[in-house]
């Protein structure tokens, strides 16, 4: 009779079609060239970091895989140990949470997400690949792939012919100026604007992007440093759009600017969550919470001193690499 092994880490569950889908823009991202799946992929883990990786490995792209998420779908481990699992497997090699600004409609937004690897990378490999991902880079994959020019249909020869007049365009699209305003009130309730008091403030608002500002910029500043007390929402924003309006910069240095500002992603501390370049996060933690785990206390107050698996974790990526590196 074959005998039960009684420290054999539990499968996890395969994902079911009614997976959670993040939001859109986040969740789930996976690497390009990624090895077929394996039953001993995960085998160097330890047996929770197993269980969970076994389940996010087989979740689609767009995935929600965020520690409530993850919680939720999975019932043997609740939120704080989702956390340090997720903790242990950036640290490992197998995933960075990464934030990237993303225009959309108009309006510029950041977002989360979270790029996952089945095989273990190391810091370098993490490096270079964000450094593609970044908007604006050769290769970046954050948008539809534009069609070659083999791909791209030719023209059908025939006579240009007379088309009807199409309809006007909208004139009565908002302007970003005005939809900057009309966001201000959602971001910061005390300086809320009226319709009318947006089409007044709109002029002096748009003077402001004719200088190269855009809309967060224009909010952050009309919004920062607020007394108590604001009586009048338009008479107060008027008086910071005209006391406070940016100077002008020629042409040429504005062109220099943009260049040389490119946006990129910033990757999110597996531990605290605090954004800052690949490079600088090692092991996707920051030099704080790296500090703090090198000192095999952990960075979470509520874990017991005594627990193994949280004190272990830089031996076991540890030994893991020098695998790696073997011939």
């Amino acid at each position: 009779m074959a005998t039960q092994q009684p420290n054999a880490a539990p499968c996890a569950p395969a994902p079911s079609r009614s997976y959670r889908q993040a939001r859109t823009g986040y969740g789930k991202r996976s690497v390009p060239d990624q090895s077929p799946p394996q039953a001993a992929a995960f085998a160097l883990l330890p047996e929770r970091e197993r269980y969970v990786a076994g389940y996010v490995d087989h979740l689609p792209d767009g995935a929600a895989m965020d520690i409530k998420s993850l919680a939720k779908d999975l019932p043997l481990y609740g939120q704080m140990a989702i956390g340090t699992a997720l903790r242990t497997l950036a640290v490992a090699g197998h995933l960075r949470h990464v934030r990237c600004r993303v225009e959309t409609l108009g309006q510029s937004r950041w977002v989360t997400r979270t790029y996952w690897s089945r095989a273990a990378r190391d810091n370098e490999w993490w490096a270079s690949h964000l450094a593609e991902e970044a908007p604006g880079a050769p290769g970046a994959s954050g948008g539809p792939p534009m069609p070659t020019p083999q791909e791209t249909p030719a023209a059908p020869a025939v006579p240009q012919q007379r088309k009807p007049a199409g309809p006007a365009p909208d004139s009565t699209a908002p302007s970003p100026a005005y939809l900057a305003l009309a966001r201000l009130g959602r971001i910061e309730p005390r300086l809320a604007l009226s319709a009318g008091d947006c089409a007044v403030l709109e002029r002096l608002a748009a003077e402001w992007f004719a200088r190269g500002v855009d809309a967060d910029y224009l909010i952050q500043a009309l919004a920062a440093g607020l007394p108590a007390l604001i009586g009048s929402p338009v008479g107060f924003v008027r008086r910071r759009l005209t006391d406070k309006i940016p100077p002008r910069l020629p042409a040429a240095a504005a062109g220099r600017e943009a260049s040389a500002v490119r946006p990129r992603l910033l990757v999110e501390c597996a531990e605290c969550g605090r954004p800052g370049p690949a490079d600088a996060l090692p092991d996707g933690l920051c030099r704080l919470c790296r500090a703090n785990c090198q000192e095999g206390g952990g960075t979470s107050g509520d874990t017991p001193a005594g627990t193994p698996v949280e004190r272990d974790v830089h031996a076991l990526v540890g030994s893991m690499r020098n695998l790696m590196r073997a011939p």
